[in-house]
């Protein structure tokens, strides 16, 4: 009868006797580069008309007609205002305001600002702070966009 050789199973990386066991190369998974990401758009500070941007519509109340927003500029009531925006564009006299639902004559930068408005606005319309001469133009205070 033949004798059967004994064969020792080696370990992973170990030597088995004199031999060395070869080993099988891990499968290295590339590692993508997180893309950076786009720097946010900034709002100009004047549009094409020259006024003076004041902030976005962050709110509009529809029920009571009453707009919402965060002033980047001192607005105060009396001011006209331009609201602009993918469905609007029109210009409005600003006839009162309220901080915390207390009514004021002025607002500062920084500060949540609410006000009386004649057509529903969206979240996110532009608001500018439009020269007094704009309301003068024509009885119509509102400019239609076409479609």
């Amino acid at each position: 009868m033949a004798k059967k050789k004994k064969v020792k199973k080696a370990r992973k990386g170990k030597k088995a006797g004199k031999k060395k066991m070869v080993v099988k190369a891990k499968k290295t998974k590339k590692v993508r580069k997180a893309k950076k990401a786009a720097p946010p758009k900034r709002i100009k500070a004047k549009n094409e008309l020259g006024e003076k941007y004041i902030g976005n519509i962050e709110h509009f109340f529809g029920h009571i007609s009453v707009a919402a927003m965060k002033v980047k500029s001192p607005l105060g009531v009396g001011d006209t205002i331009h609201v602009m925006g993918p469905h609007n564009d029109f210009y409005q006299r600003i006839d009162s305001m309220q901080i915390d639902h207390k009514d004021v004559p002025m607002a500062k930068k920084g500060q949540d600002v609410g006000f009386k408005i004649k057509q529903k606005v969206r979240v996110t319309d532009k608001v500018f702070l439009a020269p007094a001469k704009k309301m003068e133009a024509g009885p119509s205070q509102t400019k239609f966009l076409s479609f």
